[in-house]
């Protein structure tokens, strides 16, 4: 059994997107998966599961999240290790910018295409940076952040890969929680 950290994509973000906590445990249960547990209600779930790849869990999911919410949630998996990882080197992005205001993280499906990264990564300015690492864009926004050549809506699309994206406190918060 692998344990995984789950993070559903646009969810309970207006009337017709809605998924309780307790169907996305259900959902995730019907999967197949135990050990379910959530943080927020923005699509954060903890579970273990008997399928070894990551690919055929994110399927999996995808397939009960469907039938349970009655609309399709992209779902990005990380590992324990990885997202731990991942916190740990947002922490050292992070700690390396005194003047940042923001720091979101864009976490990704599959790699972006090079290309695509040093493109979205070439739009950093004095103020505003993205980093991408992996499976992870880091957004990271300095004062006066609206006004930089770092648009945060558009680091997905550009990129090209389906993603979600998640803050630096929740990030580190569920690190903490279920990676430790």
């Amino acid at each position: 059994m692998q344990s995984y950290v789950a993070f559903l994509r646009a969810i309970n973000l207006g009337p017709n997107r809605k998924f309780p906590k307790a169907e996305i445990v259900a959902a995730t249960e019907a999967a197949g998966c135990t050990d379910v547990a959530t943080h927020i209600n923005t699509g954060n779930v903890r579970l273990t599961s008997p399928l070894r790849s990551r690919a055929e869990l994110e399927t999996a999911l995808e397939t009960a999240y469907l039938e349970r919410a009655g609309f399709e949630v992209p779902t990005i998996a990380f590992t324990p290790a990885e997202l731990l990882a991942v916190a740990e080197d947002a922490l050292d992005l992070s700690g390396a910018r005194s003047d940042l205001e923001r720091h979101y993280l864009y976490l990704l499906k599959d790699e972006p295409d090079p290309e695509k990264v040093a493109a979205v990564e070439g739009r950093s300015d004095e103020v505003n940076t993205v980093v991408v690492r992996g499976r992870v864009a880091h957004v990271l926004l300095g004062p006066g952040y609206a006004a930089g050549n770092v648009d945060l809506y558009k680091v997905e699309k550009a990129l090209g890969v389906v993603a979600t994206n998640r803050n630096l406190n929740v990030v580190t918060t569920l690190a903490r929680k279920w990676c430790s």
